[in-house]
C-alpha cells in the first residue's frame, strides 16, 4: 500500500478541559506520525501543541502514545501501523500542559538525584587525565548509556503512577550505568539513594519499562541488577558498618 487516508484521533487539552479532535491525513509510504502531526498543524489547526526536535529518534522529545503504546512519533511510520485510524495521546504519568505536551520537570529532577555523571575522588587535576577503559569494561554499562530520556518507560511504570517520589526506571537505569562504570568512584553515594524507600525496592517488576523503550535500554534489567547490588550493600553496611 503506497498511500491511504488515515484518521488521526488526537486527545487535546486546553488548560481546562480534555476533548478529542479528528483529522484526515493523506498518508504516504515513509510518512511518520510526527509528519502527520505537522500536517494537522499546518493544514487544519495551528493551535495543536506537541514536542519535536531532531526528527531522528535521538532527542526523545516526540514520545507520545500511539494506538495505546508509547512510541517516538518521528520513527513510527503511519502505514506500518496497519490501520486507517490512529489514536494519539500524551504520555501517562505526566501532567499534561497542552494537548500532547507534558511536564518533564519532575522527571529530570529525579534523574539528577542519582548523580548522572562520573564522580571522582580527585576532581581537580592540574592537567587533563585520560581514564582508560577496556572494551569489556565498557560493555558492562554501554546499553544503559543509550537512554534518550524520552519518558516512555516512566509513563508505563505502575510504581511511578502511585508514588510521586519514586525515582522511576529511567533514573535507576542511569544510576546503574554509572555504578557499573569502572571510571566512577561514587558507588556509596548512589547506593544510599537507590536503596531508599523510593528506589529499587519500590519497583513492582512489571517489566513494561523495557517493553516500550525505543532504544532497547532495558531499565527493568538494570533495576534487577541494582537490587542485587543493593542487597549486598545493605548487608555489608549492617554487619561491617
Amino acid at each position: 500500500m503506497e498511500e491511504m487516508e488515515v484518521i488521526f484521533r488526537i486527545k487535546r487539552f486546553d488548560g481546562e478541559r480534555e476533548y478529542w479532535s479528528n483529522f484526515v491525513i493523506p498518508a504516504k509510504k515513509g510518512m511518520t506520525v510526527l509528519e502527520g502531526l505537522f500536517y494537522v498543524k499546518e493544514n487544519y489547526d495551528s493551535s495543536l501543541a506537541f514536542r519535536a526536535s531532531c526528527r531522528m529518534g535521538i532527542c526523545g522529545s516526540c514520545a507520545i502514545k500511539i494506538n495505546g503504546k508509547p512510541k517516538l512519533a518521528c520513527e513510527t511510520q503511519i502505514l506500518h501501523l496497519n490501520s486507517n485510524k490512529i489514536k494519539v495521546e500524551p504520555l501517562d504519568n505526566f501532567k499534561v500542559i497542552k494537548d500532547l505536551i507534558t511536564e518533564f520537570e519532575g522527571f529530570f529532577v529525579k534523574h539528577s538525584r542519582v548523580k548522572p555523571y562520573l564522580i571522582r575522588k580527585e576532581d581537580n587535576y592540574a592537567e587533563p587525565v585520560e581514564l582508560i577503559q577496556k572494551p569489556s569494561q565498557l560493555s558492562k554499562y554501554y546499553d544503559y548509556s543509550l537512554c534518550i530520556k524520552c519518558g516512555a518507560c516512566y509513563s508505563v511504570c505502575p510504581a511511578s503512577s502511585s508514588r510521586d517520589d519514586y525515582l522511576g526506571p529511567a533514573a535507576m537505569a542511569s544510576a546503574y550505568r554509572f555504578i557499573a562504570d569502572s571510571r566512577d568512584e561514587g558507588y556509596k553515594e548512589r547506593m544510599e539513594i537507590v536503596c531508599g524507600d523510593c528506589g529499587v525496592w519500590r519497583c513492582h517488576f512489571a517489566g513494561e519499562c523495557s517493553e516500550v523503550c525505543p532504544k532497547g535500554v532495558e531499565p527493568a534489567k538494570a533495576i534487577q541488577k541494582l537490587r542485587f547490588k543493593s542487597a549486598l550493600y545493605m548487608l555489608r553496611k549492617l554487619f561491617m558498618g
